[in-house]
């Protein structure tokens, strides 16, 4: 299972997610890595969803930024730029980051449990979040990174050849920010899809109108950070915006894919109790009572060391705050493992459905999509 002996599995079972995590990072894909060359591997290509402008000036369409780059210039996320009048990509075929992980590491709890993940990203973001916990890899250029050289081809072949061995469903794009390799992700997922392999999308959710529905006739599942409900803190902590994320949501919704959401409460900044129960209202009103809220707590890093990691408390009542309000399904995240609020319950007659402790699987007890005491439908993707 995913990797690792059954002595492995159960030293993990007994660490948090936040010591798992840090395991996670020294395991990579050897079998890969003994089949491809890795080095600081830098492919350019045309990008998709830009504009011409005057002279050799470019504007870019691919996220909200909409960097207008002159010749030479790179864009806000480091990995598109103007050469010559055309815009490029620097993220296509050289991921920096490839991992078989738990499904439940995305997070996603409710799509297809107990299976693995085939992960992978490549250097750059379009965010600048003070609290990056993989800023080594998401605010660096490709150039900087170590990288596979991996192609969509070779990457689908890649997951047929670990699919039984390792119980891989799906290939998830993820760590950084996979909409910065719109173009990378959309060509694999394709492919991926031709050959009964189901795509996941962990994104922060700051992608333009036009590229998000190209990309989610492709999609089966995603996870979006949904950082804060505040545009004020969108900017000063991310270098972003509220709005576009929420398109993001109700587009993804809209398009039929499984989708959960994150919010990483960082104590002084989205802790407020008002702040959550405004969030989970306006996801109770545009996404349904059955999306998945994962309510995660914040551990000091990068740029803000200075805050304290969040106390337990917060992340359970945040939880509680949800299902009072009519979220069927709510979870605490990067808690000691054996926490409640990392099981499933039926939302109808409270019955334990599937009791996880940290990234697994320990009962699932959901019988043809269904709660087996009461016949509550349970919403998700399970096959």
């Amino acid at each position: 299972m995913c990797l690792t002996t059954d002595k492995k599995i159960l030293k993990f079972i007994d660490m948090n997610r936040r010591e798992f995590l840090k395991t996670l990072a020294v395991l990579p894909l050897t079998a890969l890595a003994k089949t491809s060359s890795r080095g600081y591997y830098v492919d350019p290509k045309v990008a998709s969803y830009w504009i011409k402008k005057e002279g050799n000036t470019v504007q870019c369409q691919n996220c909200p930024h909409k960097c207008v780059l002159k010749d030479g210039q790179r864009g806000f996320c480091r990995v598109r730029e103007n050469r010559g009048g055309k815009l490029y990509t620097l993220s296509y075929g050289n991921p920096c980051a490839v991992h078989i992980d738990p499904i439940e590491k995305k997070p996603l709890y409710h799509f297809l449990p107990g299976t693995t993940a085939y992960s992978i990203a490549t250097a750059g973001c379009n965010f600048r979040c003070k609290h990056c916990q993989n800023y080594q890899i998401s605010q660096v250029a490709p150039e900087e990174t170590s990288n596979y050289k991996l192609p969509p081809e070779k990457l689908v072949n890649e997951v047929l050849h670990h699919k039984n061995r390792n119980n891989i469903s799906s290939i998830a794009y993820t760590y950084t920010e996979p909409s910065i390799f719109i173009e990378y992700m959309l060509d694999s997922a394709k492919l991926a899809k031709k050959e009964g392999i189901k795509n996941v999308y962990h994104s922060n959710g700051y992608l333009n109108e036009k590229p998000l529905l190209d990309l989610i006739p492709f999609l089966d599942g995603a996870n979006i950070d949904l950082k804060f409900f505040k545009n004020d803190s969108y900017m000063d902590i991310a270098s972003g915006s509220l709005e576009p994320v929420l398109n993001t949501l109700k587009k993804l919704k809209a398009g039929g894919v499984w989708l959960e959401i994150t919010y990483l409460i960082i104590p002084t900044i989205n802790d407020d109790t008002k702040e959550i129960k405004e969030m989970t209202s306006w996801v109770l009103d545009n996404l349904g009572d059955e999306v998945p809220i994962h309510f995660s707590r914040f551990y000091p890093t990068y740029k803000l060391e200075n805050l304290p990691q969040t106390p337990l408390k917060s992340v359970e009542k945040a939880r509680e705050i949800a299902i009072d309000m009519g979220v069927k399904y709510s979870f605490v995240g990067n808690v000691p493992s054996g926490n409640p609020g990392e099981n499933t319950y039926c939302p109808a007659c409270g019955k334990l459905l599937i009791k996880r402790r940290g990234y697994y699987i320990l009962e699932n007890n959901i019988k043809k999509d269904s709660c087996p005491a009461c016949g509550e439908k349970i919403a998700g993707v399970w096959k």
